[in-house]
């Protein structure tokens, strides 16, 4: 099915061409990743699909029957509201029987038994109970509780990540046709959230457009790439890998192509000297294709770099000693006897689920938070570099220019010269005309393009990057960790970036709750890895029978690892999962009529409804597994 067309699309902002007489197709079933520099108007073409904004020129057609659904950015919510109330916001008879049985089933509510059973009875009238189920799936993976709080009370990543449950629960009612839009997703969501987002969006006839920096993310859902460069649209079929060497095979032949137009461009020019002024119609049309050869000899190739060539301040023997920490806040351990002595050069990546206390941590390092007890001694070299998820820090009126020279006038680089605030911020990507923009102004983006630059001009030696990947560009995200490969002064990372991590970090600080912080020695894969096993060897000593099977299949796969068949009990195993999945589907949908059936016994119902939870959970796994061994067929 023909979902949406775009033909000859044009739109300018702030006398900058954003894009110009672009055209796409989007069909049932595709999954889209939009890639472009911060700036160059990804945000505003999806704006104009939703009919936010409005082209210059151009037309969008989407099908009658196709509902464009869109997390923004910078989603917005009620902050008057409750999260309940945001999450079903529009009038149905379903959605109000749901937001009810929801509102009085939340962990804080203390229901009527009266009540209850009139909310169940409308669950059964309505036959709801399906949504309900898939409800409790989305909040229950984006761990989104207490449903009567009011959204003015949460944090900004609380408040996306019920942004998202808002868009999913809508795609999923009562909408055959959805086209799902989604700018930077996994902003704020922990890794076991982003890869069950990543499950969940690969569903077959999906259709998604995604912006994301999570380079693990795109290449496991989307299969093409549209790239919107100096305002034209180019298209690749595959993954990140492939669209770059797409591109670089495109700029070869752009190269190619302007040198051989300036070699006739000197022909002509030569002959358009020559000329008479009284010209013939012949000369009159080699004439106008002479200024055609002149604009195609002029055409320049930008390919922006950001340059990271700044000066590091040096840095001492000591660096930071941790002593006997600890840290709690109320009930809530963050650290219980924490002891660390960091060395010369160390990347060390923090991660854990939200709330677990890696934030708290980073400010204490800084000095922002104090220790219940213990002490953190920092050396007299260090130099702190913060990069928080909080952002700059400016005045609603101050130009990029002005925000820089506030700072300093010029800045010392890594080769001993020094440049201007003007030449440092071209280093950074804004051009002359970009600098005097206000900051109020400028794209999410490019806000973190310049908070990176005003903590690296201060020359630190030990940088401390939170959520550093969040609505940076994957262009830049590639200079930065080229930088950061070679960057001689220590690193601690708090990221969901598994990417990112992967590529930085020498060993993790893993936080695991109750203030037990574990140190691995890998990156973030080779963590997941270990536990997952680790979780595999405590499900088989709770239930060794139902394990026996895995731990055997395991054991077949090991040193079969290189081999693209099947052994024979991989294939055992895959009939298994294609007579266990359809059960377990079977078994969801009886429960699902039984829920519709039960009157008004809360208890049975409340039993049934955790057993479709379990079965979710088993049916994410198997299918996951399925994908895995039907791939190697």
């Amino acid at each position: 099915m023909h979902y949406v067309s775009v033909e000859n699309l044009s739109k300018t902002y702030a006398d900058k061409p954003l894009f110009d007489n672009i055209s796409f197709n989007v069909n049932e079933g595709d999954k889209i990743a939009l890639v472009a520099l911060n700036g160059s108007g990804k945000s505003t073409l999806l704006k104009i699909l939703t009919g936010q904004e409005i082209p210059d020129e151009g037309k969008v057609w989407i099908h009658k029957d196709v509902k464009v659904v869109l997390l923004d950015q910078d989603p917005y919510l009620n902050d008057e509201r409750t999260i309940l109330e945001n999450i079903f916001s529009y009038d149905h008879p379903v959605v109000n029987a749901l937001k009810r049985y929801e509102s009085l089933t939340d962990a804080d509510a203390q229901p009527d038994p009266v009540v209850l059973a009139e909310a169940i009875q409308e669950m059964d009238n309505l036959n709801a109970w399906h949504y309900d189920s898939t409800v409790k799936q989305i909040l229950g993976k984006l761990n989104i509780h207490h449903l009567d709080q009011k959204v003015n009370t949460l944090s900004g990543g609380q408040k996306k990540r019920i942004a998202l449950a808002k868009v999913l629960i809508d795609m999923d009612f009562e909408h055959r046709h959805t086209l799902l839009i989604l700018d930077e997703p996994t902003n704020h969501l922990d890794v076991g959230m982003i890869e069950w987002l990543e499950h969940y969006l690969t569903q077959d006839k999906l259709t998604l457009i995604l912006v994301t920096h999570d380079r693990y993310f795109l290449d496991a859902i989307c299969t093409e790439i549209l790239e919107l460069d100096q305002t034209q649209l180019y298209r690749t079929k595959g993954n990140y890998e492939k669209f770059l060497e797409s591109k670089s095979i495109r700029q070869e032949q752009d190269a190619a192509s302007i040198d051989k137009a300036r070699n006739r461009y000197r022909k002509e020019l030569e002959w358009m000297r020559k000329q008479p002024k009284a010209r013939t119609t012949k000369s009159k049309a080699r004439e106008d294709a002479f200024y055609d050869w002149e604009a195609r000899a002029k055409k320049k190739i930008q390919d922006a770099q950001l340059e990271l060539q700044v000066k590091m301040t040096r840095l001492g023997g000591k660096i930071i000693e941790l002593k006997k920490l600890y840290k709690s806040f109320g009930e809530k351990v963050i650290l219980s006897g924490f002891d660390y002595t960091f060395k010369k050069g160390e990347r060390v990546g923090v991660v854990g689920v939200n709330g677990a206390g890696k934030s708290t941590f980073i400010n204490m390092l800084l000095g922002k938070e104090p220790a219940d007890s213990g002490k953190i001694n920092v050396g007299d070299t260090v130099v702190f570099g913060d990069f928080s998820q909080e952002g700059l820090t400016f005045k609603e009126d101050k130009r990029v220019i002005e925000f820089v020279k506030d700072i300093a006038e010029f800045f010392p680089l890594a080769d001993g010269t020094k440049v201007s605030a003007a030449q440092f911020l071209e280093r950074f990507l804004f051009t002359p005309q970009k600098q005097f923009t206000y900051i109020s102004k400028l794209s999410g983006g490019e806000k973190k393009r310049l908070q990176l630059l005003s903590i690296l001009f201060r020359n630190p030696n030990f940088l401390i990057l939170d959520e550093p990947t969040n609505d940076l560009d994957l262009p830049t995200l590639d200079i930065l960790e080229d930088f950061l490969l070679e960057y001689p002064g220590c690193i601690i990372i708090v990221s969901h970036d598994r990417y990112f991590m992967d590529k930085i970090v020498d060993h993790l600080f893993v936080f695991e709750g109750n203030g037990v912080v574990r140190d691995f020695p890998g990156n973030y894969s080779q963590y997941r890895d270990v536990a997952k096993a680790e979780q595999k060897a405590i499900t088989q000593e709770v239930n060794p029978v139902a394990s026996a099977h895995e731990t055997e299949v395991k054991t077949e796969k090991t040193p079969q690892a290189a081999s693209t068949k099947l052994s024979y009990k991989e294939k055992r195993e895959l009939e298994q999962l294609n007579a266990d999945i359809p059960k377990l589907e079977a078994e969801k949908a009886e429960l699902e009529t039984a829920m519709s059936e039960a009157g008004g016994d809360f208890q049975k119902i409340q039993s049934m409804g955790d057993r479709i939870a379990a079965i979710l959970n088993e049916l994410e796994e198997k299918e996951m597994r399925w994908l895995e061994l039907s791939e190697r067929q």
